[in-house]
């Protein structure tokens, strides 16, 4: 199975940047969607964005549009997250995960789609 790992996360202030790195172990060509979702303690995982790498087609929490770009990598396996603008509300652990179907606008951002996901890297909004 194809692991997928984490990394880039950490402490900014609001209004800071961060990017994201999702790297796999093996190849994402059977990976119909990707995507990042976060986690606050007390809370279920949110989806945040999703990619699909065979035609990159995106779709994004309406709470970080505008902000956020997901973006896939074929040559190196990986999957990133920039994030700008952040805000305190942002602080979570962030999840890279992966299904092999497609994602579409109407379905996405349910979790028990995904069938590969990483241990997260904490990101932390605070002044």
């Amino acid at each position: 199975q194809v692991q997928l790992v984490e990394s880039g996360g950490g402490s900014v202030q609001p209004g800071g940047s961060l990017r994201l790195s999702c790297a796999a172990s093996g190849n994402t060509d059977d990976f119909g969607c990707m995507g990042w979702f976060r986690q606050t303690p007390g809370k279920g995982r949110e989806g945040v964005a999703s990619i699909n790498p065979g035609d990159g087609s995106t779709v994004y929490s309406d709470l970080v549009k505008g902000r956020f770009t997901i973006s896939h990598d074929k040559a190196s396996n990986s999957l990133y997250l920039q994030m700008y603008s952040l805000e305190p509300e942002d602080s979570a652990m962030y999840y890279c995960a992966a299904r092999p179907n497609i994602c579409r606008r109407y379905r996405w951002a349910a979790p028990t789609d995904y069938t590969n996901w990483g241990r997260g890297t904490q990101v932390t909004v605070s002044s």
